[in-house]
């Protein structure tokens, strides 16, 4: 058995809920199942403890859509839940806010001149898997909005940007108080018109930027403190100019992965709000793609998807581990394998070190399913159910566990 020190540390890292994305899966992308309601992009995404929810959007044959789906990462599988009300959209703005998901804004038609641009605003009850309107959203006059930016912070939910016609922006930025159920009006964006711009939250700011103002694509960025109700410009993204760019957050870190600057992008860069700096981390694990959606799930890992590509519109949808830490163990770990990989029979493990002491098999919470003292039959894992799991290894040696990730079909 391994050592106490080795239980000590491990039980240390539990508390800090990162053990699970240890060195074996750092700043590394992992394929998902497909999205079960098809390709599709322009939609919205939200997560709430700990599951995903996407819907809206365009499909291949440009009807838009209305329905939701719930992302599942246990089974990683998605079921159907209630369908929006109102009618169904494209470019619309969603956020979550005190373990509610809020839906509105956006336009009823594939092509704009054809539809309506919309102003509604709808709150998903996950419990009940209820919608319930609030109040539409009062930017443009009323007129509703589409193309923008939505998130929340502070405990209340946020519009910013947009478009409000075929041929007019918008800049204004609308905060919503749920206490009270009112829109309020706020600083606008600081540079002045802005549509397809995307945004993230850390902490108690948000950042906004990105995106064109009309047919100029930007790579500008900005801290709204809603405190003060300020903008203050950070550094530019270092960058390919952007807009439908995809954004998510983890472990404190905002996260921008491809777009459109008049072709596809597939990078993916990390923003550091301590220190204000743009690192360039692993790209996308699928093609490039604009208009995609994204949702982290209990901070730990991100899933990135849907969105348009080269070759049309898409349904694959991929995880992000982020570098939760750098373990003494990397360059000695690197080379274990396991496969097949997604399996479920006759699962094989090669280059492991001659030392290993316990390999730990846990769920995609981090509960231990079952452990071994040395290496497991082969055929160990063909009770699990679908889904993702995670492989904790030790050896005698070493200080720190492991972890790889093992995909269950």
């Amino acid at each position: 058995m391994f050592s106490q020190k080795c239980r000590e540390f491990s039980s240390l890292l539990v508390c800090l809920c990162v053990f699970v994305f240890a060195s074996g899966q750092e700043n590394v992308w992992v394929k998902l199942n497909d999205f079960l309601g098809g390709k599709r992009e322009r939609g919205v995404a939200f997560s709430i403890n700990g599951y995903g929810y996407v819907g809206t959007g365009t499909d291949t044959a440009e009807v838009v859509w209305a329905d939701f789906w719930r992302y599942d990462p246990s089974s990683d599988s998605w079921s159907q839940i209630a369908f929006m009300p109102g009618p169904a959209r494209r470019d619309a703005v969603s956020f979550e806010l005190n373990g509610f998901g809020y839906v509105g804004t956006g336009i009823s038609a594939h092509e704009s001149s054809n539809g309506n641009v919309l102003s509604d605003f709808w709150r998903y009850n996950v419990t009940t898997n209820e919608w319930d309107s609030i109040a539409p959203f009062p930017g443009n006059q009323g007129g509703g909005v589409y193309f923008s930016t939505g998130f929340s912070v502070g405990g209340k939910g946020y519009v910013c940007g947009g478009k409000t016609g075929v041929s007019s922006y918008s800049s204004e930025l609308w905060e919503y108080k749920p206490t009270n159920n009112t829109w309020f009006q706020r600083a606008s964006f600081p540079t002045g018109i802005r549509y397809m711009l995307s945004s993230f939250t850390i902490g108690e700011f948000a950042y906004v930027g990105f995106g064109a103002t009309q047919d100029v694509y930007k790579r500008d960025l900005f801290k709204y403190n809603p405190g003060n109700n300020q903008w203050e410009q950070m550094p530019d993204l270092p960058g390919n100019v952007r807009a439908s760019a995809t954004t998510f957050v983890l472990q404190e870190k905002g996260y921008v992965c491809g777009g459109n600057d008049g072709g596809l992008l597939d990078d993916l860069w990390e923003f550091n709000p301590i220190n204000e700096e743009w690192t360039l981390k692993a790209y996308y694990g699928g093609s490039e793609r604009k208009n995609a959606i994204a949702f982290s799930i209990n901070n730990q890992f991100a899933v990135v998807g849907l969105g348009k590509g080269y070759s049309g519109k898409k349904k694959s949808l991929y995880a992000y581990y982020p570098s939760s830490f750098v373990s003494l163990n990397q360059s000695i770990y690197s080379a274990i394998q396991i496969f097949p990989n997604p399996g479920k029979s006759n699962i094989q493990f090669r280059n492991l070190p001659c030392d290993l002491e316990r390999i730990e098999c846990l769920n995609s919470q981090g509960s231990m399913i079952f452990a071994f003292d040395g290496i497991p039959n082969s055929n160990a894992f063909e009770s699990l159910p679908s889904g993702l799991y995670y492989l904790k290894i030790y050896c005698t040696h070493l200080k720190l566990p492991d972890v790889k990730t093992l995909l269950i079909n």
